[in-house]
């Protein structure tokens, strides 16, 4: 089966939105008040407040913009608090993945279910997580900040895949291997 690719000028405009996107400055923010708020991140991806779905798209995305993770946990950062929000895996999943060009040259772009595309590169590597670690395949968003692949787009990134061990895909002139063995070396 053949796959769609993405053209170089609808692979540029990808790129182009992926690094044009504003965010606020939440590392820089340093609030002294600081809390928690019951929002749950579920691993499927859905946000709850105080256990009913948030079902608008809109404030999740909003939500989102202003998430940020370290080594205490996950927290919505304005420049007045800090609220620690519970993360049952990742916080974001990837839902959609366009391919462009070939061999060393491709380049692969994931799409987030709050809307961001990610270019797979070395700033933004996929990591084969062993099963410890929760397992699967995540992508670096940004900061430390991961999204897993949900089933269909693990499945088409699969299908990019070498057909020999150690069953890497190829990325921005990098390899990463889709298995926990290995980190991403150069093509």
């Amino acid at each position: 089966m053949t796959l769609p690719r993405l053209t170089l000028e609808a692979l540029t405009e990808r790129l182009a939105e992926a690094s044009g996107q504003k965010r606020p400055p939440v590392d820089a923010w340093n609030p002294s008040h600081r809390g928690s708020i019951d929002i749950t991140i579920a691993r499927d991806g859905r946000w709850f407040h105080e256990g009913g779905e948030i079902k608008r798209p809109a404030l999740v995305a909003l939500f989102a913009s202003i998430l940020r993770c370290d080594e205490e946990g996950h927290w919505l950062v304005t420049p007045a608090e800090m609220l620690r929000i519970t993360v049952e895996d990742t916080p974001f999943l990837a839902v959609d993945l366009e391919v462009a060009g070939e061999g060393a040259g491709q380049q692969l772009m994931l799409k987030t279910n709050v809307g961001d595309w990610v270019p797979v590169d070395a700033t933004h590597p996929l990591v084969a997580r062993d099963e410890a670690a929760g397992g699967g395949v995540v992508l670096r968003v940004r900061g430390q900040l991961w999204a897993r692949l949900d089933r269909p787009t693990y499945y088409h990134l699969a299908s990019l895949a070498e057909s020999e061990p150690p069953f890497a895909v190829v990325s921005a002139g990098l390899r990463f291997p889709l298995m926990p063995e290995g980190a991403p070396e150069a093509v």
